[in-house]
């Protein structure tokens, strides 16, 4: 059987990660960027809508730019306006591209009479779930002493919002 470089990249990937030593958990686990990771990357694979794509690549954002920020803090690098920063120059570095592309504001690319991108429109709103999700996370855990309520509840907030709306989405533009 010959695996293709889309799936030798795959497996190498996955080594790697396997190979990687294990960190304490950051505001936002590298478990739940590699989860949102292969969530876009199905969609595409599966030929999914490009709303639907968007909210996994918005909840990545989220997540990168939380986790540059944890990171940042560790090794006490600070500077004026670092948040708005960190997260302006990722959103910037996906959606121009994108946009150079003509993958965002491509006139193949809107949803019905309203004429706004499905992919920007999932991007916005993957985010903001992402967000929210994170935050309902320490919430909850904050009101239980400090403890989460299950196991890898850390990692379930903030993806059940992405799922859910997945699910909303592909069945809208459908």
């Amino acid at each position: 059987m010959k695996l293709s470089i889309k799936n030798k990249g795959l497996i190498s990937l996955i080594v790697v990660a396997g190979l990687l030593p294990a960190t304490q958990a950051l505001a936002v686990c590298p478990v739940c960027t590699i989860a949102v990771g292969a969530g876009l990357g199905l969609s595409r694979w599966m030929g999914i809508s490009d709303a639907v794509a968007g909210l996994w690549i918005g909840g990545l954002l989220v997540s990168l730019s939380v986790w540059t920020l944890t990171w940042l803090d560790k090794k006490n690098i600070k500077f004026r306006f670092r948040a708005f920063v960190v997260t302006a120059s990722y959103y910037l570095l996906t959606i121009f591209p994108l946009y150079y592309a003509k993958i965002i504001a491509s006139p193949f690319n809107f949803i019905c009479s309203c004429l706004k991108d499905k992919l920007l429109i999932g991007i916005i709103t993957g985010s903001i779930a992402f967000y929210f999700g994170a935050t309902l996370y320490d919430y909850l855990k904050e009101k239980n002493n400090g403890h989460a309520h299950f196991p890898f509840e850390k990692v379930v907030m903030p993806i059940a919002p992405l799922v859910i709306l997945s699910i909303v989405f592909y069945f809208l533009t459908k």
